[in-house]
């Protein structure tokens, strides 16, 4: 017997409030909005997080936004431009920064939770290398 198709529709999804919200979650991906939330400003940036199974995709859709990954090496930082893709690979430190009024769109395994990902604070001199690469808008 054929599995009937589900009935035809577009589901739109925005999200308002500050923080990570998930919206879809099809065949193993979730796909969520990220909006600006204190840990993801400069006055208190110093987490940074890495998923071990999973790689992770963000798109700044809004505002001015930075990612930043520990490349083993050092620390670096990508000035976000709106509607590119960038993903992070598994077992990647990193962590956004952005204005007050910035969003990112978020594409990760739905199976990505804090038993596989893990979370550390940058040390004193990640923090100082960080600095050293802030974009303008950041500085302001």
């Amino acid at each position: 017997m054929n599995n009937p198709l589900p009935p035809h529709r577009i589901d739109a999804f925005r999200w308002e409030g500050p923080g990570y919200q998930a919206f879809v979650d099809h065949r193993g991906w979730l796909v969520a909005l990220m909006n600006i939330e204190s840990r993801f400003e400069l006055a208190h940036i110093g987490q940074v997080e890495r998923h071990n199974e999973t790689d992770e995709v963000f798109v700044l859709t809004r505002g001015h936004g930075a990612l930043f990954v520990d490349t083993d090496n050092s620390i670096q930082l990508v000035d976000m431009e709106p509607g590119v893709i960038y993903n992070v690979t598994r077992g990647t430190w990193h962590s956004v920064l952005g204005t007050h009024d910035a969003s990112w769109l978020i594409v990760e395994s739905s199976d990505t939770t804090g038993m596989n990902s893990e979370y550390r604070q940058l040390t004193g001199e990640e923090l100082e290398s960080l600095a050293r690469q802030y974009p303008e808008w950041l500085k302001s």
